[in-house]
């Protein structure tokens, strides 16, 4: 059963990513295929958390698209510093949204989704080749917690892009 009525920063969530941690290293252990890795990356923490939307978007040229998720239809393709998950692509770097409603150029592949953390992935070169993409129906659910979790379960990614 997902854990979602956790708040950010708590304990409880603190011990859920603490539980979530060698799960996620026996699951990627011995793939060696990317899809599948974030398959069952996203489904975890689906599972996990049941937060309203989990999934990659993968870079492809000037544009990221939609790779294994978890949730509702998403949005196929995103620009290059466009909403959220582009944003994020082009300042390389992790960002949380509390409010998605009060992000400038969001784009709302989703009326449920109300806060929104997105994960940059390098590659084995250090570009930026997916981004983890997290939507909440919870306004303002993310916080250093799961930044620094997500971002060091992000890092177990990176070996299976080339």
């Amino acid at each position: 059963m997902p854990i979602a009525t956790t708040t950010k920063n708590s304990p409880e969530r603190v011990a859920a990513y603490d539980a979530l941690g060698p799960q996620m290293r026996e699951l990627l252990a011995e793939e060696r295929d990317l899809i599948a890795a974030m398959a069952n990356f996203s489904a975890l923490l689906h599972d996990t958390f049941g937060w309203h939307w989990i999934g990659f978007y993968r870079v492809a040229g000037a544009e990221l698209v939609l790779g294994p998720f978890q949730g509702p239809v998403a949005c196929s393709r995103i620009g290059f510093g466009k909403g959220v998950c582009g944003s994020a692509w082009k300042e390389e770097r992790t960002m949380v949204v509390p409010d998605v409603e009060k992000f400038p150029g969001h784009i709302a592949c989703s009326p449920h989704s109300r806060s929104e953390i997105v994960v940059p992935i390098r590659d084995r070169d250090g570009r930026i080749a997916a981004v983890l993409d997290i939507d909440s129906a919870v306004p303002d659910d993310f916080g250093t917690v799961d930044v620094h979790a997500l971002e060091e379960m992000c890092e177990s990614l990176q070996p299976l892009f080339e």
